[in-house]
């Protein structure tokens, strides 16, 4: 099986030298007017100076945790730590620098060929390499950590597994799972801070560009007389692809690294199961052969649309890269679970509890993929303006700001239902037919192609700085009315990609949680760790389930902080300066930077350490029972939270650009009722942009900070010197 090993490194380098062509393809590309250059110059600047400082501090404080980890747990999770730590950081930071040159050669290339389908590709080329560097580098993560710990050091041999290490504390662990923790905790914590500290910059941002801008000077989107336009644009590159790259980066490990230890170790410890060795290795290498396949299906669905003739309907391009890679990783996929287990024992399958032979565990990742594209046709069924649901947010717009927001609101609301039950039906199928394995494996095959879906994601942000390039650098109004299209398309697979993270969330966090049970439990099937009739327990979900709305609280406070000062600064320029608005006078643009990456910097801290803090603060004081419950409320809260918040978000967004359209009779741009969509969206801009995401990663982090500490706090905890 170490053969795969073989295949994921080669399959993992070739993407990256496939990622790094993309990426010089589009560098070398003309950048357009010496206006659009410098305007171009700037964003990168202002990008580019957030993100280091940000992961600045990062590496600080991550520091501090790997010594921490090596100390009281073992010197191999703090390795396995720092390499995940780097692989997350490293995809989102090539992200963000190919969104700050690929954003002006979109501009150029609308200019230039006034073609849709032409502009459509350098737009989605520049996302491919956010797209296919978070599956690359995570792979090429996972690779180190096989090769080292698994086969160099043997700790995937079933005699290491099943004897217990124990370190200098007497506490006993068991070293693989530590280290494939340990590397799911480093990927973890740098989407936290990234997710928080680009959503808190883009929206401060964005909402002080909006309010003083669109609603008072009534002056356009993007307008190069709004000080903090630049600052908006910047706050794209640094929240909705750095961020969404680390986000999804740490779904798709903590997905397989849920899949590998529900499956070999909870086999190997629980003795009430007996398998084979021979199962025992495909248990521990499917999930990593499973994605490679999904790596390969996306480079080929990204070559396909590169290659085509382009068509002036980005949407349907953009669908059918996502479906003939989501297509190709099932067929690809069965083709290897077929291969792997097909010389394992029929008495093997049984005992496991694979209901249909081998092919239970593909059912159950075909589950996983079918139930991210269902969950994106959801997400764009709710927020498109193509789509009834928008459309009536639009309307309600005619009568006011109120009606705007309160139509948003339900259907926000309304669209939590259906994604819950795909999940809930993916979940329950998934266990039927291939057990707590399957359950995992489904989010494996939910995140397999994520390249693709993180592709078409970051190709928004992208569109979008790219309008705006467009607008301040005065080009023709052909050009930016390609560019708001591909902008348009952007918002609605913005919001589809906030669904897929977050049901790829779900995913991943339940198989870690399952794991967590399953660690306190030392793997036995006759002891599980977890009762919600304990009062404990239930004491826990009731705290966990408070705790998405209290951490969603201060993320919005934190925006509206720095949104506050964004205002003040963008009134102050106005007021002092009335040259602005007449063109006489260029904007300060560095000032409303600053007041954003500050705001961002500042307001981050005390948020991302929460979510790390409050389950070993639960843990070391309650118990490991207090913190099952603690994860599973928490995650059902937040799955609600994030998706009520994502749609709603988008659907506010949507309905003031069918506005624009001028779809609605005697509406349009500077209208009452484009006003109050104005408003609409601003109130979106938050939850869609800083809160739901930054949700999908409280629930892993809390799982899988969880799951790195329960050795200790099950050993150690204040409850425990009073109740035995």
């Amino acid at each position: 099986m170490y053969a795969i090993l073989i295949a994921v490194i080669v399959v993992a380098l070739g993407t990256i030298a496939f990622v790094a062509y993309n990426f010089f393809n589009i560098k070398k590309m003309d950048e357009g007017t010496e206006e659009m250059s410098e305007i171009a110059a700037a964003i990168r600047v202002g990008a580019n100076a957030f993100i280091n400082y940000e992961y600045k501090v990062i590496a600080i404080v991550a520091a501090i945790v790997a010594v921490v980890l090596g100390v009281l747990v073992c010197w191999e999770q703090a390795v396995c730590f720092v390499i995940g730590a780097v692989m997350s950081a490293t995809a989102g930071y090539i992200g963000m620098k190919v969104a700050t040159y690929a954003n002006v050669r979109v501009s150029n290339t609308a200019r230039t060929t006034k073609k849709l389908g032409t502009t459509l590709k350098v737009a989605f080329r520049g996302g491919s390499v956010m797209g296919l560097s978070v599956a690359a580098f995570a792979l090429l993560g996972l690779f180190i950590v096989y090769l080292v710990f698994g086969k160099f050091m043997n700790y995937t041999s079933v005699a290491n597994i099943e004897t217990d290490a124990v370190n200098w504390l007497g506490i006993a662990y068991t070293p693989f799972v530590q280290c494939l923790s340990g590397y799911a905790l480093g990927c973890s914590f740098i989407a936290m801070f990234s997710r928080i500290g680009g959503g808190i910059y883009t929206k401060a941002a964005d909402m002080g560009a909006d309010l003083v801008g669109k609603t008072e000077a009534h002056i356009p989107e993007d307008d190069p007389r709004n000080p903090a336009t630049i600052a908006d644009n910047v706050g794209d590159n640094v929240g909705d692809v750095a961020g969404l790259g680390s986000d999804l980066l740490e779904s798709f490990v903590g997905a397989i690294s849920a899949a590998v230890m529900l499956g070999g170790f909870m086999m190997v410890k629980n003795k009430l199961v007996d398998i084979s060795a021979e199962l025992i290795d495909v248990l521990f290498f499917y999930p990593l052969a499973f994605v490679t396949i999904g790596l390969v299906s996306c480079v080929l669905g990204v070559l396909f649309l590169l290659c085509k003739k382009a068509s002036d309907h980005p949407h349907k391009e953009l669908n059918f890269a996502t479906w003939l890679s989501a297509g190709l990783t099932v067929a690809f996929g069965l083709a290897l679970s077929l291969w792997m287990f097909h010389s394992v024992s029929a008495a093997d399958m049984t005992n496991m509890g694979f209901a249909i032979g081998a092919w239970s565990p593909w059912v159950a990742a075909a589950l996983g993929v079918v139930s991210g594209i269902l969950i994106g046709v959801f997400a764009e069924y709710y927020t498109s303006y193509d789509y009834k649901p928008t459309r009536s947010v639009s309307f309600a717009s005619k009568e006011g700001s109120a009606l705007t927001i309160t139509q948003g609101m339900a259907v926000g609301m309304k669209s939590c239902l259906a994604p819950l039950f795909v999940l809930a039906g993916a979940l329950a199928v998934s266990y039927f037919i291939s057990g707590f394995y399957g359950v995992a494996m489904a989010g494996v095959g939910m995140l397999s192609f994520v390249g693709i879906t993180v592709s078409v994601d970051a190709y928004g942000p992208i569109s979008d700085n790219a309008g705006g390039i467009s607008e301040m650098s005065h080009l023709d109004p052909e050009v930016r009315a390609i560019t708001d299209e591909l902008d348009s398309v952007g918002n609605t697979t913005a919001a589809i990609g906030k669904g897929f993270a977050i049901g790829s969330a779900t995913f991943a966090t339940l198989g870690l949680m399952i794991s967590y049970i399953f660690v306190y439990s030392n793997f036995d099937l006759s002891n599980v760790a977890m009762n919600i009739i304990k009062p404990l327990t239930l004491a826990g979900a009731l705290v966990g389930a408070a705790l998405p709305y209290f951490f969603s609280g201060m993320l919005i406070d934190a925006v509206a902080k720095a949104a506050r000062k964004m205002v003040d600064e963008v009134r102050r320029q106005f007021t002092e300066r009335p040259g602005i608005l007449t063109g006489e006078e260029k904007p300060d643009y560095k000032t409303c930077i600053s007041i954003s990456s500050q705001g961002a910097l500042k307001e981050m801290r005390v948020p991302a350490i929460l979510s790390i803090l409050f389950p070993l603060a639960s843990g070391f004081l309650f118990g490991p029972d207090f913190v099952a419950g603690v994860l599973m409320g928490g995650t059902l809260s937040a799955i609600m939270l994030a998706i009520f918040t994502g749609n709603a978000g988008g659907t506010w967004d949507n309905a003031k650009k069918y506005i624009e359209t001028g779809a609605i009779e005697g509406q349009g741009k500077g209208s009452p009722a484009h006003d109050a969509g104005v408003v609409g969206d601003t109130v979106g801009d938050p939850l869609k942009d800083t809160v739901g995401p930054s949700l999908d990663i409280l629930i892993k982090i809390m799982s899988t900070v969880s799951l790195v500490a329960v050795p200790i706090f099950s050993q150690f905890n204040l409850l425990g010197l009073f109740i035995k």
